[in-house]
């Protein structure tokens, strides 16, 4: 440790465990966490506001649309999570390079012109290529601001910290729905689809603006060679008495692997990685494929085939943002004291049930009712995934890697994850109109599927450090 590092800690250990220490330090962990989920708030948003502009973009230009078909639709929703896919398997590889914090200011920037020409685009094309170029943005939040976040959280609260990410993604989806439904009916005018699309801009520059307040992560740090640095951001965030062991930990472990060199590409073939990585993927890729975007981004089409109108049916998809606020809100709760697998394989169940008694509303006939029993369990489904999968696969995302290629891997997983919701988003509205209902039955055996990967290979990750993860997993796939 420095002389001015062990200066600063000898200096708190004076006011060690004080009310005043603790005051401080969680006001501190506040900040970062409120500034940096910002990235999770935009991401929620622009995946969510889509679902409300669509019926709007599809009328002619005599109303303000741009005329979209069904297909020229799916390109339009896809077009954004194909952009994520890219945005973070080369965000995580920057993340790596130049830092958590550089990396999300960066995508700050992306997501206020992305949004601008979103609202701005005058034709198809234009929209279309703006939706990847925020998708970019989204990406690259997706697979950096998980990590960060779990770099930063003492071990005790790493779970809730990183969660309050997915809470923000679910409130960004909450809001879109919010202004969708209130600019549908308060203010329907031409180009209201327009004015949807442009309130993203607004947390984007809250973004860029608070990451310039904000420490970069201490591991990134330490895995630079900038011990002084991760000593000082270890000082802010941490209570005095647990700094010292922690950093030497830190430390430890990077001049561990500063023998293998940096890390890279090369390094997923080692076969410990390799496999821990393999599973990342697999955890990433099959939480997309339980059909959740299918249901966030087209609720109100999906529901418009039930006989519902266009506003009402924008109105009815609020439940859906609603539920799923509270149902993260309660896994946060779960978080602190239930294992990450079990909240996998609760959730993955809740999820067959309820796709299997989604796909069986569409066998009734047409009715008011009918609508209102979709809508029923849509919601079960959506609380199943919220509140168990959603804050978990991400958290265990940020924690099962090993530091080196941290980035790295985390990006190429959640570059499969975007590939997963590119084919959901593409397949799902395709799926409705050719067969309806019995498109439920369809990830219904995908997630049964699922269910039985995840009893099987997955990992627990609840109540250690990275560093002794790293070394458990290193240990057990070697």
């Amino acid at each position: 440790m420095s002389d001015n590092a062990s200066a600063a800690v000898q200096a708190r250990h004076a006011d060690a465990g004080t009310p005043a220490e603790k005051a401080r330090v969680d006001k501190r962990l506040l900040t970062i966490r409120t500034i940096a989920t910002l990235g999770g708030l935009l991401f929620g948003y622009d995946t969510g506001v889509i679902s409300g502009a669509l019926p709007f973009l599809a009328r002619g230009a005599e109303e303000g649309g741009l005329g979209l078909t069904a297909f020229q639709e799916s390109i339009v929703t896809s077009s954004l999570t194909m952009g994520a896919a890219i945005g973070a398997i080369v965000g995580g590889r920057l993340s790596d390079r130049y830092g958590r914090k550089k990396n999300i200011y960066t995508v700050a920037v992306i997501f206020l012109i992305g949004a601008l020409g979103c609202a701005l685009a005058p034709d198809y094309p234009a929209l279309v290529a703006f939706r990847f170029f925020l998708g970019l943005a989204v990406g690259g939040a997706s697979a950096t601001v998980p990590v960060y976040l779990s770099e930063m959280a003492p071990v005790t609260i790493r779970g809730t910290m990183v969660a309050r990410n997915e809470l923000m993604i679910v409130t960004g989806q909450l809001l879109a729905y919010s202004f969708n439904a209130f600019i549908a009916v308060m203010w329907p005018q031409a180009h209201v689809w327009r004015w949807m699309l442009v309130i993203a801009s607004v947390p984007a520059i809250g973004l860029w603006i608070g990451m310039h307040l904000l420490p970069e992560s201490p591991r990134w740090l330490a895995s630079q060679g900038r011990a002084a640095d991760m000593w000082r951001v270890l000082n802010e965030v941490r209570m005095a008495d647990g700094v010292e062991d922690e950093g030497r930990d830190i430390i430890h472990r990077v001049e561990e692997e500063a023998a293998l060199g940096k890390g890279s590409w090369a390094d997923l073939k080692t076969p410990w990685i390799g496999k821990i990585t393999a599973i990342g993927i697999g955890l990433a890729a099959l939480s997309q494929l339980t059909g959740v975007n299918g249901i966030m981004y087209y609720a109100p089409t999906i529901l418009q085939t039930t006989g519902l109108g266009t506003q009402a049916a924008l109105v009815a998809t609020i439940a859906n943002g609603v539920v799923s606020v509270v149902a993260v809100s309660i896994g946060i709760g779960f978080l602190k004291r239930m294992p990450r697998r079990r909240m996998m394989l609760i959730g993955q169940t809740g999820v067959v049930i309820s796709l299997i008694l989604l796909g069986s509303m569409f066998l009734l006939p047409e009715s008011a009712a009918r609508s209102y029993l979709v809508l029923l369990f849509m919601l079960t489904f959506l609380f199943s995934m919220q509140c168990f999968i959603g804050p978990t696969f991400w958290l265990m995302l940020s924690e099962i890697f090993p530091m080196r290629v941290r980035g790295l891997a985390n990006g190429v997983a959640v570059f499969c994850n975007w590939m997963g919701n590119v084919i959901v988003a593409f397949a799902f509205p395709n799926l409705i109109a050719a067969v309806q209902g019995n498109t439920f039955f369809v990830f219904a055996v995908i997630n049964a599927c699922t269910l039985v990967f995840y009893a099987k290979f997955l990992p627990e990750t609840f109540g250690r450090t990275l560093e002794s993860l790293e070394r458990h997993f290193e240990e057990k796939y070697s």
